[in-house]
């Protein structure tokens, strides 16, 4: 299975290349200004896409998703609690659409946008993943992971977990208790030698996380006793 990823040029959101199928691949939360460089990857491995997935409806994560999409004439894969995202990457944050784009450059809402939902099974570039609907930071956050392979299980986390921290719950569609939820029922549920490739940072696995991640030491409520809200 190759898989390659590299921050975008804004807020340091992995984009990252999936495949295991010669010729095409998978593209994974393709933020700001990264379609150049996404482009010369491509390019390198001769891989053509053949879907985008999001693992949720940030701008961050979703700004070069429909042009990625156009550009390939393939479609975008979303959960439905994050479309309004999709449609309004401004939804919430006190900012407009013309200061984003200033960053950014233009954005548009992908033309083919598909729906995921928990428990879906993807069979894209020769991998099969599994979607895990993760809700917390946003209500559509979702995990993709991968099954089979001689590499072992991988799962992109997008901003549920982090090495070393987790994903904010202070945006719109965020929500402390149900982050709570999915961190202690879904994400924990995943076995110790699954590698998880974050939305930021850099890659780790459950088991280190399980062991050293201080946001994942939970009270005798079974609420999480601290909590970043850096990304």
């Amino acid at each position: 299975m190759f898989i390659a990823g590299f921050p975008a040029a804004a807020l340091g959101t992995n984009c990252y290349v999936i495949s295991a199928r010669a010729g095409e691949c998978v593209v994974v939360d393709p933020g700001i200004g990264v379609l150049d460089q996404l482009r010369a990857l491509l390019a390198e491995q001769r891989f053509t896409p053949v879907a985008v997935l999001l693992t949720h409806g940030h701008f961050d994560h979703a700004w070069s998703a429909a042009a990625v999409g156009e550009e390939h004439g393939v479609p975008v894969y979303v959960h439905p609690a994050d479309l309004g995202l999709l449609k309004d990457p401004t939804m919430g944050l006190g900012i407009s659409l013309d200061q984003l784009a200033a960053a950014g450059g233009p954005y548009a809402e992908p033309g083919d946008l598909r729906e995921v939902a928990d428990g879906d099974r993807l069979e894209l570039a020769g991998v099969e993943f599994v979607v895990d609907h993760v809700p917390g930071h946003t209500g559509g956050s979702v995990l993709y992971r991968t099954l089979g392979g001689e590499d072992g299980p991988v799962c992109f986390t997008g901003d549920v977990l982090f090495e070393g921290t987790i994903g904010r719950t202070d945006l719109p569609g965020g929500d402390p208790a149900t982050m709570t939820a999915s961190l202690r029922e879904r994400v924990l549920g995943l076995g110790d030698a699954t590698v998880c490739l974050p939305g930021h940072g850099g890659s780790t696995t459950i088991g280190r996380e399980r062991a050293a991640n201080p946001y994942l030491r939970f009270g005798g409520d079974g609420a999480i006793e601290a909590r970043r809200t850096g990304f």
